[in-house]
């Protein structure tokens, strides 16, 4: 009889040591002698009530952690960063052992955890196909009749001889997806692999991964995009500092993420890093009003400003940089763009003022870097800003699905330091 139960997980917990200070070589000697001791020392630390040392420099990335998930169904991962979820996703793709407790899958699994994971630079793309395909699962047979479903996705026709260490970055990650998408496993594992791309690239493989869903394979995705956790999953999980806060209807549990989001306002969020691959990242998103306080909870009709920072590794061409605004739950607002600018390695900064009229609400942000118009970097549903009234006279734009609005405000990017 088939077990209807996909995935269990009984009380499962990860520890990492941080922040202790490096053990030295030991020898043989030391090895033995810790070895008659360290009895008679733990003895004493239970005595005295003490903690070893390895628990005050340990933290728990996860906790306490029992759910199950019926074959079939999709399941969004939420939370804030650090709430433990890709530590979650890596245990379950047997990636990393638990500290403690167990996890059970039943049936083939595919990961999508980081695109790229297998390719070669030096090999071509066809001959990265069936290498990231075999290290993925498949077999010979499979990866041949998949090869030019796979390759019509990912774009790359005119370039599937050439080595992947000629590709741009759109094209390397536009080709790992497409090889791990079309595994076909009867579990699919997935995190925000989609953090880095440009929008088209994000759309398209969305729409795959709802296309999974719909054939009735079971899906763990993780995502800070919650119109698309709402769109592609029934159920949802709430994950906050290693525990579950609350699990069961994807708009129950959204609701309370964002409601308890908005208790915890931050003027500063990092941004996630990108792979050695891509030319450059955005660093830090940071808010503050005209006068260069650090304020995340604005007044409307009182404009305010949008600090982002990046890095480049090598010199790059017209570069713009863009930060969007859209409501808490994914809806485009308003899109601010830097002028186009030849830039040299290095670190630099932006800043926009965002002066446009809007009805009271909570806000998030997208951010893009871009050269030649051509993306390589994107990042979306980062940062957190409250809106909470609407100054006297002021007539309140209400956000819409029709699309970002393009700002006229055009700013100088400047180095730092």
């Amino acid at each position: 009889m088939m077990n209807d139960t996909a995935i269990r997980v009984h009380n499962l917990g990860k520890q990492y040591q941080i922040g202790g200070p490096q053990e030295r070589y030991k020898t043989l000697r030391d090895t033995l002698t810790d070895l008659a001791t360290s009895p008679w020392r733990r003895l004493r630390s239970a005595w005295r009530g003490e903690r070893s040392k390895s628990e005050r420099h340990a933290i728990w990335a996860l906790k306490d952690i029992s759910f199950e998930i019926p074959r079939g169904e999709a399941v969004g991962i939420i939370g804030r960063n650090g709430a433990g979820k890709s530590t979650l996703l890596k245990v379950l793709s047997r990636i990393t052992e638990p500290t403690e407790g167990r996890a059970e899958l039943h049936g083939r699994v595919g990961t999508l955890l980081e695109v790229g994971t297998g390719f070669h630079p030096e090999l071509t793309g066809r001959e990265n196909i069936y290498f990231n395909g075999a290290i993925l699962g498949m077999r010979r047979a499979e990866i041949d009749r998949k090869f030019d479903e796979i390759v019509a996705f990912a774009e790359v026709e005119r370039f599937i001889d050439t080595p992947v260490k000629h590709y741009s970055s759109g094209m390397y990650m536009r080709l790992a997806f497409a090889v791990a998408a079309h595994l076909d496993p009867e579990i699919l594992i997935v995190d925000e692999v989609l953090a880095v791309g440009d929008a088209q690239f994000q759309k398209k493989c969305l729409g795959k991964m709802e296309d999974v869903a719909k054939q009735g394979r079971t899906v763990l995705f993780v995502s800070h995009n919650m119109a698309a956790v709402r769109t592609l999953c029934p159920e949802a999980i709430l994950l906050n500092s290693g525990r579950i806060e609350i699990s069961g209807p994807s708009d129950q549990v959204i609701a309370q993420y964002l409601a308890s989001s908005a208790e915890d306002l931050s003027t500063s969020v990092a941004l996630p890093r990108s792979g050695p691959e891509v030319p450059g990242e955005a660093t830090c998103l940071r808010f503050h009003t005209t006068s260069g306080q650090p304020q995340a909870e604005f007044r409307l009709g009182e404009p305010w400003r949008i600090g982002l920072e990046f890095e480049l590794r090598k010199p790059l061409d017209q570069v713009i940089a863009g930060v969007g605004l859209m409501t808490i739950d994914s809806i485009p607002v308003i899109t601010y763009w830097s002028r186009p600018k030849d830039l040299s390695a290095g670190r630099y900064s932006v800043e926009f003022t965002c002066d446009i009229p809007l009805a009271a609400c909570d806000l998030q942000f997208a951010v893009g870097l871009t050269t030649h118009q051509r993306p390589f970097y994107y990042v979306q549903g980062i940062g957190h800003v409250s809106i909470s009234e609407i100054a006297q006279g002021e007539q309140p734009v209400r956000a819409s699905g029709a699309g970002l609005l393009q700002s006229a405000q055009r700013c100088e990017i400047v180095p730092i330091g």
